[in-house]
């Protein structure tokens, strides 16, 4: 049976680690354990977790600096982290948040809260990563990763070009004013021209190898699978 997600666990504390890491597993989850803050912020990379349990107090790294550190690398921006804590002042709890973790639990440990904390924490990740990705027909545009693939086959799409599709495939058969386009793509502080909206969707036209982006004379433009 697959594991229902991969999650890794540090703490200092090699009975914690135990516990923690077999109720765990007994619960459907692939765990990968550490027992300092480097070693938990290179393990991170090497394996790219699903979800982050980070103990706030380790030797060479703190949980908190640990999760600063992986919130600046774009594959962790999203991944669900928790931080654990044997402090129980305000203090701490505002540093572990405003670090960027997603939740916050004081020790001593309860696994049921934890584990039902981690499940909640998860099915929130899964169901923003699904809304994420637009399936049409043969095309799947993966907007976390920035990919769309045709037919299985990836095509290369420049930044601006893959907003403007997602934005269409987003809502198909909807039609998109000019002016929507422009502030929803571009934004409302760049200053852009008519046509740079018409050279953009001529490159996605172009790239697809598809006409399913359709121009509404006048008006402005809607995807048509």
């Amino acid at each position: 049976m697959e594991p229902k997600a991969k999650i890794l666990f540090a703490d200092d504390e090699p009975d914690i680690l135990d516990i923690i890491g077999f109720n765990l597993e007994k619960e459907g989850y692939e765990v990968i354990t550490a027992n300092n803050g480097q070693q938990a912020f290179d393990l991170s990379k090497i394996h790219r977790p699903d979800l982050i349990i980070l103990d706030i107090m380790m030797p060479y790294k703190t949980g908190i600096e640990v999760c600063n550190l992986l919130r600046q690398l774009p594959d962790f921006r999203d991944t669900p982290i928790v931080i654990l804590t044997a402090l129980n002042d305000e203090t701490s709890h505002i540093k572990g948040l405003d670090s960027g973790a997603d939740d916050y639990i004081s020790k001593p440990i309860s696994t049921k809260i934890l584990i039902s904390r981690i499940n909640a924490l998860l099915r929130r990740t899964q169901k923003d990563n699904e809304q994420k990705i637009i399936r049409i027909g043969d095309m799947v545009i993966d907007q976390n990763r920035f990919i769309v693939s045709l037919k299985d086959k990836e095509v290369s799409l420049a930044k601006k070009e893959f907003e403007l599709l997602s934005l269409l495939a987003g809502k198909p058969g909807r039609v998109f004013l000019r002016n929507e386009i422009l502030s929803m793509v571009w934004g409302t502080e760049v200053i852009v021209g008519d046509r740079t909206i018409d050279v953009h969707i001529r490159k996605i036209r172009q790239k697809l190898g598809i006409d399913c982006i359709k121009t509404i004379k006048g008006v402005g433009y809607k995807f048509e699978w």
